[in-house]
């Protein structure tokens, strides 16, 4: 298991204090789900909504580069018809 995992209420990462997901999570989950990139934004996409409960000041665009706006947008299955 990583260290860096978010922690409870302020989405800040246990193992390095950076906003969660942290650069370090943002490499590893990158490498996980690299044949499954639209279950990793529906992960994220699920934190997001949960972090937006805890972090009710946080704008929703700055959460939405927090969790989502990272994520390459040139893989295959993103791509429209």
């Amino acid at each position: 298991m990583t260290a860096h995992q978010p922690m409870s209420g302020t989405w800040l990462c246990v193992g390095c204090s950076l906003p969660w997901p942290c650069p370090s999570r943002r490499r590893q989950l990158l490498a996980q789900y690299t044949d499954a990139p639209v279950s990793l934004a529906l992960v994220l996409g699920s934190a997001m909504i949960e972090a937006a409960a805890d972090l009710r000041s946080v704008p929703a665009g700055d959460l939405h580069e927090q969790f989502v706006g990272w994520l390459p947008h040139d893989h295959p299955d993103f791509v429209g018809p």
